[in-house]
C-alpha cells in the first residue's frame, strides 16, 4: 500500500548550475576559469563607461512571506545535517529566498500576473511622455526582450535535486516522525517543482529530473504551466481563498476580477494533480489531499476512480458559512471536497462550520460524525497537528543554538524578553501586539528599561499601509523610552536563521501571538517545547494566544488568552505574565507541555490514516451495492429456529406507501392491517409500528389491531402492546423550552416565504414549504432556517434536519432508537431467562426506509454482534448507503409479502 500526499510543493526542488557560475553552495576556494574574453585594458576612471554591463540591481528579496513558504508565512527549516544535494551543495535556507520565477539558478515564469496599480500608473505616464518624445522626434532606445538563450540554457544546464525551502513544513515533518517511527510504510509525495517549467516543457531535461525524483524520492511531479500556476496561486489561492478562509472578505473592485480571471486556473491545476494520482494509482493505495490549493482534487480523483481511499485535510481555518458563502464558487469548492472519504480540520470548530455550510449551501444532512449525502457517507473529524519533538530536540543540542543563547543572555542580562515571529499581514496581527505593548508601557512606567519586545516580522512582497503602520509605530515606542543602553523593541523586518530562532524560544520569558485568525500556530507549541531548561534555564515562560488561534482550543485556559483587539486585556496579559510567580508559571508550562507532546505531528499522521481505514471499511460496507438482497428461505429458517420474536417496523414507506406525515390519512390500510394480525397469532411474536405522526393518529390507523405496539413522533411516545395509554418518553419541560426559542425563528422564515407554515407537534415543529409560492426561494429559506437553529440552538439538544419539502426540529435525545432500547429493556425485565432461553428475545427484525430508521438498525446489529440476541435482521428499502444488513428493492409490497409469508407459518 502506498500513500500518495499531495501538497502544493514537493519537499524537493531543482537548482541548475549554468555555465560560467560556480556551483551555488560550493565552498572550493580554487578560482573558477574565466571563458569570455578578457576585455580591453582601459583607463582607470571614477565614471564606468557605458559599454560595460551594470551590476544586478539588488531585489527586495523579503521573501520568506513569498510563494515558497509554509502557510505560517514562514520559511520551512532545513536543517544544517539533512540539508544537503545530491553532490554536497546545500539547499536553499537564507533568509532571502526569491519569489517563484526569481531564481537566478532556475528559470524565469513566462506567466504575466497583473502589476501592481501603482506601476500600471507608472507605465500610462511613461508611454505618455514616449508618444511626446516621438512627436518631438527623439528616437526611444529599443527595449530589450527577455532572451529566450536564457531559457534555453536551462535545457542543457547541470542540476542538482535539493531540499526546498517552500511548503508546508508542519506536514513535512510529521511525516519524516511517523515514517522515523516506523507508523506509515511507502509514501509517495505529489506536488509542484516549486519553480517555473514552461522553459523545460517537451525537452529530455525536464523528463530525467522527473524520472530522478520518483525513482530515488519517492515524488511524483506535477509540472503545470507557469500561466495555470501562478493564475492558481497568486491569484485564486492568495488573493481569494486565502483572505476568506481568514475572515477577510475581498471586497475591493480587483478581488471580483481575479476571482472571475483565475478560477479556470485553479481548476486547470487541481486537475493536473488529479491525473498524476489517478495514474499512478493502484488498488489499496491511499491517497491524501492537503490543504486549500487542492480543494478540488478529492472530487477529481473520485470521478475517475469510485472505489478509491480519499482523505482531505484543511490545515488552515475553515470560517463560517456566513463567510464562505460569499464566494462565487462555493458549491464547487464543497463538492470538490466531498469526494473524500474522509475529511479533517485542526479543531471542532471548524469541523462544526464546514457541517453548517454543507447542510446550508448543499442541502446535505449534517450529523455528529459527518455528511449524509444521497449516495454516500463522509466522515468529518478535527484532530490538530503538532511539531516532531525528538528531531526538535537533536537541532536544538547544535554549538550554534549554543552560541546563540549565551549572545543572548548576555545582550539581554537583567532585562525580560517578549519575542514574537509573524507574517506582516492583516491576519497575524502585528499591529494590534506593537499597540497593546506600547500602551503597557503607558500604563507600567515601572517595567520600562526592563522589558524588551522582539518582533521578528516577515515582509509580504508588496509594500503595504500596514508595512508603513508598524514601521511607525515601532519609532514612536522607540523614541519615547530607548536610551543608548535601552531599546523597548526590536523589529527585524526579515527571518532570522533556524538557531538564532531557537535560541530566542528558548531564552525568553514570554511569547507574544496576537493572530486574528489562525489555523494552528505550532510557534507557541515550539516556544513550549525549548522552555523545558534542557539547554537553558528553567524558565517555564508565559504563552499570550490569541483565542483567535486553532491553537488555543487545545491548551484549556493554561496559556493567557487574549482578544487581539482588546489592547487593555492584552496590556494586563503582557504585565499577568512578566509578574507571575514560578509556581504558577511551572505548574501553567506542565499542562501546556503535556499537551504539546501529546498532540504530536507522528501522532496525528498516523491517527488520521488509522481513522481513514476505519471510515473506509465502514463506508464500503454499508454502501447500498455492499449490502445483500435480503433472502427469504434464510428469513423463514431464521424465523423457525426462534421461539421470542420481536418486529420493529417502520410505517410510513415501509407498511404503506404514503406521503408525509402532515397528509391526512383518508382510510386504514387494510392488507397492512391483516398481515400485522396474521403475526400476531402467534403468542411468541412482538410487533412495535414506529411512526413520525402523533399519537392519536395511530390510534386511530391501527385500532383494529390488538396488542400491537406502537411509537409516535419518532420515539417521543410509547404504547405497550396491549395497552391503549401512551407513555411520553420526552421531558415535557425541555420540550416546552426549546420550543419557545424555535417557535420564533420559525416564524421569522415563515413571514418571508409566501405559501409555507408550521406544523406543531408534541415533541416536534415542522416547517412546511411544499406549497410555498416560490419554492426555490423557499428551500433557499429553509436551508438558512435550518443552519439558523442549529447556530442558535446547539445547546438546547436539538437539531434541525432539511428533509424533501420541510424542515424538521426535533429533539437529540429521544428518537427512534432510544424507544427501541426501551422496550428491548422492558421486555428483558417482564421476561426472565429459562432453561431454553437466556435473552428475552432471540429473534429481532427492524424494517425501514429513512434516514431516522438507521439508528435503529445500528443498535439492532449491535445486539447480535454482542450475541444478546441471537438472530437480527435488519432490511432497509432505501436507495442510500445503510446501516442495514440486507437490503428490499421490491418496497413496502416486497415487506408486506415476506411478513405475511412469516404469518403463514404462524
Amino acid at each position: 500500500m502506498t500513500v500518495f500526499i499531495a501538497s502544493l510543493f514537493l519537499p524537493k526542488t531543482i537548482h541548475f548550475t549554468l555555465p560560467g557560475t560556480p556551483p551555488r553552495g560550493s565552498r572550493s576556494e580554487k578560482p573558477q576559469p574565466n571563458l569570455r574574453p578578457a576585455p580591453p585594458q582601459r583607463q582607470p576612471s571614477l565614471f564606468q563607461p557605458p559599454s560595460i554591463t551594470p551590476p544586478h540591481t539588488p531585489t527586495d528579496e523579503k521573501k520568506p512571506s513569498g510563494l515558497f513558504t509554509n502557510e505560517d508565512g514562514l520559511r520551512v527549516h532545513i536543517p544544517t545535517t539533512t540539508a544537503i544535494g545530491e553532490d554536497g551543495v546545500r539547499a536553499p535556507a537564507d533568509r532571502s529566498s526569491p519569489t517563484w520565477g526569481g531564481r537566478l539558478d532556475q528559470p524565469m515564469s513566462r506567466a504575466n500576473s497583473p502589476p501592481p496599480p501603482s506601476l500600471i500608473q507608472k507605465a500610462r505616464n511613461l508611454h505618455q511622455k514616449a508618444k511626446e518624445m516621438g512627436r518631438a522626434g527623439i528616437t526611444q532606445p529599443r527595449t530589450l526582450d527577455r532572451s529566450e538563450s536564457h531559457e534555453r540554457v536551462f535545457a542543457h544546464a547541470n542540476w542538482k535535486i535539493v531540499n526546498a525551502d517552500q511548503g508546508n513544513g508542519g506536514l513535512r515533518n510529521a511525516a519524516e516522525a511517523a515514517s522515523r517511527e516506523g507508523k506509515v510504510g511507502d509514501c509517495t509525495w505529489v506536488g509542484t517543482l516549486g519553480m517555473p517549467t514552461d522553459a523545460l516543457q517537451g525537452t529530455q531535461q525536464l523528463q530525467d529530473i522527473q524520472d530522478k525524483l520518483a525513482t530515488e524520492h519517492d515524488m511524483l511531479s506535477v509540472c503545470p504551466s507557469d500561466k495555470d500556476f501562478d493564475g492558481h496561486y497568486s491569484h485564486f489561492c492568495k488573493q481569494i481563498l486565502w483572505p476568506v478562509f481568514h475572515y477577510q472578505i475581498p471586497d475591493n473592485p480587483k478581488s471580483k476580477a481575479y476571482e472571475d480571471h483565475s478560477w479556470k486556473y485553479y481548476v486547470n491545476v487541481n486537475q493536473a494533480f488529479a491525473d498524476v494520482i489517478v495514474k499512478n494509482w493502484k488498488r489499496g493505495d491511499v491517497v491524501w489531499v492537503h490543504d486549500y490549493h487542492l480543494l478540488l482534487v478529492p472530487g477529481m480523483v473520485r470521478k475517475k476512480l469510485p472505489e478509491a481511499k480519499i482523505c482531505f485535510f484543511l490545515h488552515v481555518a475553515f470560517p463560517s458559512s456566513e463567510v464562505f458563502r460569499c464566494l462565487a464558487v462555493r458549491k464547487q469548492l464543497l463538492e470538490g471536497m466531498l469526494g473524500a472519504n474522509l475529511i479533517g480540520f485542526q479543531i471542532h470548530e471548524y469541523t462544526r462550520h464546514f457541517l453548517q455550510t454543507c447542510s446550508r449551501l448543499l442541502s446535505a444532512e449534517a450529523t455528529p460524525d459527518g455528511l449524509q449525502l444521497e449516495d454516500r457517507f463522509v466522515d468529518v473529524v478535527n484532530l490538530p497537528i503538532g511539531i516532531d519533538p525528538v528531531s526538535l530536540s537533536q537541532h536544538r543540542e547544535e554549538d550554534e543554538v549554543k552560541r546563540w543563547l549565551d549572545t543572548m543572555r548576555e545582550r539581554y542580562a537583567g532585562k525580560k524578553l517578549i519575542v514574537a515571529r509573524d507574517k506582516l499581514d492583516h491576519v497575524r496581527g502585528v499591529r494590534q501586539k506593537l499597540l497593546s505593548y506600547e500602551l503597557f508601557l503607558n500604563k507600567n512606567p515601572e517595567w520600562r528599561d526592563k522589558v524588551v519586545l522582539i518582533q521578528v516580522a516577515l515582509s509580504t512582497s508588496e509594500k503595504s499601509e500596514l508595512d508603513a503602520t508598524v514601521s511607525d509605530i515601532v519609532t514612536r515606542v522607540n523614541s519615547s523610552w530607548a536610551n543608548l543602553a535601552y531599546q523597548p523593541v526590536v523589529y527585524l523586518k526579515q527571518d532570522i536563521d533556524y538557531a538564532q530562532y531557537l535560541a530566542l524560544l528558548s531564552v525568553a520569558d514570554a511569547l507574544m501571538i496576537t493572530s486574528q485568525r489562525e489555523g494552528m500556530n505550532l510557534t507557541s507549541h515550539e516556544y513550549l517545547f525549548c522552555q523545558d531548561g534542557k539547554i537553558s534555564e528553567k524558565k517555564h515562560g508565559s504563552l499570550i494566544l490569541s483565542e483567535f488561534t486553532g491553537t488555543s482550543s487545545l491548551f484549556g485556559g493554561n496559556e493567557l488568552s487574549v482578544n487581539p483587539w482588546d489592547y487593555r486585556a492584552c496590556a494586563d496579559a503582557i504585565k499577568k505574565a512578566l509578574e507571575m510567580g514560578d509556581e504558577e508559571k511551572e505548574m501553567r508550562w506542565t499542562k501546556l507541555y503535556e499537551a504539546v507532546t501529546h498532540h504530536t505531528g507522528s501522532h496525528w499522521f498516523s491517527e488520521i490514516l488509522a481513522r481513514l481505514d476505519v471510515v473506509y471499511e465502514q463506508q464500503h460496507r454499508h454502501d447500498q451495492t455492499s449490502v445483500p438482497r435480503l433472502s427469504l428461505n434464510t428469513l423463514v429458517q431464521q424465523y423457525n429456529r426462534t421461539e421470542r420474536r420481536l418486529f420493529i417496523l417502520d410505517f410510513e414507506g415501509t407498511l404503506v406507501s404514503w406521503g408525509p406525515v402532515n397528509q391526512i390519512i383518508p382510510v386504514s390500510p387494510q392488507r397492512t392491517l391483516d398481515v400485522l394480525n396474521d403475526l400476531l397469532l402467534d403468542d411468541r411474536n412482538t410487533i412495535y409500528v414506529m411512526s413520525g405522526r402523533r399519537p392519536e393518529e395511530l390510534d386511530r390507523l391501527f385500532r383494529r389491531v390488538p396488542n400491537l405496539g406502537l411509537i409516535a413522533e419518532n420515539g417521543c411516545f410509547l404504547r405497550d402492546c396491549g395497552s391503549t395509554e401512551w407513555t411520553e418518553m420526552a421531558d415535557a419541560d425541555q420540550i416546552r423550552s426549546w420550543k419557545d426559542s424555535v417557535r420564533g425563528i420559525l416564524t421569522y422564515y415563515i413571514e418571508r416565504t409566501p405559501g409555507a407554515e408550521i406544523e406543531d407537534r408534541r415533541c416536534s415543529l415542522i416547517f412546511h414549504y411544499k406549497s410555498a409560492e416560490d419554492y426555490e426561494s423557499a428551500t433557499r429559506q429553509a436551508l438558512d432556517c435550518a443552519s439558523h437553529i442549529n447556530d442558535a440552538c446547539e445547546d438546547q439538544r436539538v437539531h434541525a434536519i432539511p428533509m424533501e419539502g420541510c424542515v424538521l426540529v426535533e429533539p437529540l435525545d429521544w428518537t427512534k432508537s432510544t424507544a427501541a432500547q426501551r422496550i428491548f429493556s422492558d421486555l428483558r425485565d417482564r421476561m426472565a431467562p429459562d432453561a431454553t432461553h437466556t435473552s428475552p428475545v432471540d429473534f429481532l427484525m427492524v424494517v425501514g426506509d429513512g434516514r431516522e430508521d438507521e439508528k435503529v438498525f445500528k443498535w439492532a446489529n449491535g445486539l447480535g454482534e454482542e450475541g444478546l440476541v441471537e438472530e437480527v435482521v435488519t432490511v432497509s428499502l432505501g436507495t442510500r448507503n445503510t446501516e442495514a444488513t440486507a437490503t428490499m428493492t421490491q418496497g413496502v409490497s416486497g415487506v408486506l409479502m415476506a411478513l405475511q409469508r412469516l404469518g403463514s407459518i404462524a
